[in-house]
């Protein structure tokens, strides 16, 4: 499902989503193009492994570091829509700088989240999915009801149709949990794999959901 507009209007203008989205963009386009894709994710992922053995403070530069960086085009993009569709409302209720904090320790805590469950991994950790995550939980906890306009594919066909937030985000984390428990099948008794790091995005979600209660004006 493709998530294509909500009915859910701001009050204010969301100079910081679109802050954050400029700095993803200048990252991705500027610094990891620019340095060689692979060679930046090798610089300054985040890596589970070494902040187990290292320590997390002295991987506090990549662990803030990760969440701008991305793997590829597809994936810097799916990440700017979701945040550019759910996060300006998320930054209407907080208030911009609060938004920003509420955004970095989403972030943080969904990579730590992964990061506990998989101390020895040496796949390194990159993109704002874990923080986009937060965003959304702390969407639906605010706006259930707000209407979503989706583009359901079925088969060779496709249908536009008008969803609440609570079932289109609800379908979203139950794709995570299902997706994370494929993942955790097919890794065959431990075998450490690439791919999407569903545990931060399922991490990121119920830190979200749950934060947000402090962040938002009252």
């Amino acid at each position: 499902m493709i998530p294509l507009h909500d009915n859910n209007p701001t009050k204010h203008f969301p100079w910081m989503t679109l802050l954050i989205i400029g700095a993803n963009v200048f990252v991705f386009l500027y610094w990891q193009l620019g340095t060689g894709l692979e060679r930046s994710i090798q610089m300054a992922a985040f890596i589970p492994a070494d902040a187990h053995h290292y320590g997390i403070v002295a991987e506090t530069p990549s662990l803030v570091m990760s969440m701008f960086m991305h793997g590829g085009f597809m994936h810097l993009i799916g990440n700017m829509w979701f945040l550019w569709l759910f996060g300006n409302n998320v930054e209407d209720r907080c208030g911009s700088f609060s938004f920003f904090v509420f955004y970095l320790a989403c972030g943080i805590a969904a990579t730590l989240g992964y990061a506990s469950f998989n101390p020895n991994s040496h796949v390194p950790l990159v993109g704002a999915s874990g923080a986009i995550s937060g965003v959304l939980g702390a969407y639906v906890v605010m706006f259930p009801h707000a209407e979503v306009l989706t583009l359901v594919p079925l088969g060779f066909f496709t249908r536009l149709m008008y969803l609440p937030a609570w079932i289109f985000l609800g379908i979203w984390i139950g794709f995570q949990f299902l997706s994370q428990a494929m993942t955790s099948a097919s890794r065959g008794g431990g075998k450490e794999q690439g791919g999407v790091a569903f545990l931060a995005h399922i991490a990121g979600f119920a830190v979200g959901a749950v934060l947000i209660f402090i962040f938002r004006r009252r």
